[in-house]
């Protein structure tokens, strides 16, 4: 089957992006969405710990930007499995080279990519075809109390979406945008 995973780094500093190319033949096709051995170099040590689903309805809706706090970071591990979606991920690292850089990539089962977000990472997507599902793997467990959020909108981060912005939660919202003194999350 040859290669079946092959990892190249993003444009934010220790993001990645895992592409798989599926095997296919004339009974459907076979595509490996996880291999901790192929991940180990970006795992490091970590495990998976959670694996999370979401399917989302509307064309332009927009879920994010998230993040859990420290000491509950987590690496995000997303692939899409259903539709299409522009999943983008937002640097929030203090003395990281790419501070409020953001970087997004399209995401469908066709494209075969998994972005790999970095601990101290805001996520979030917006729908690029009705009823699309993402399949997040997580290496620390969801603390509600760690809970963190970007604005979609942050002026400092002029994410540029790729359709007009609407069906979001209150929650996403309400995001407050940062602080004029806001110099990143420490580990």
């Amino acid at each position: 089957m040859g290669v079946l995973m092959r990892i190249r780094q993003t444009s934010i500093d220790g993001a990645a992006l895992a592409e798989t190319a599926p095997y296919a033949d004339h009974r459907g096709a076979f595509s490996r969405l996880f291999c901790e051995q192929e991940l180990a170099g970006l795992l490091g040590g970590r495990r998976i710990v959670q694996i999370n689903h979401s399917r989302t309805q509307a064309l332009g809706a927009v879920r994010g930007m998230h993040f859990q706090h420290p000491p509950h970071a987590e690496m995000k591990m997303v692939r899409c499995i259903r539709g299409r979606v522009w999943d983008v991920l937002v640097d929030l690292r203090a003395g990281s080279p790419t501070f409020l850089h953001w970087h997004a990539e399209e995401l469908s089962p066709d494209t075969g990519r998994m972005l790999i977000i970095p601990e101290g990472c805001a996520h979030g997507f917006q729908v690029l075809e009705p009823d699309s599902e993402l399949l997040y793997l997580h290496t620390a467990f969801y603390q509600p109390a760690a809970e963190g959020g970007l604005r979609y909108d942050e002026p400092r981060v002029d994410v540029r979406w790729p359709l007009p912005v609407h069906d979001l939660s209150t929650r996403d919202q309400n995001h407050p945008l940062l602080s004029s003194d806001f110099t990143g999350l420490e580990p």
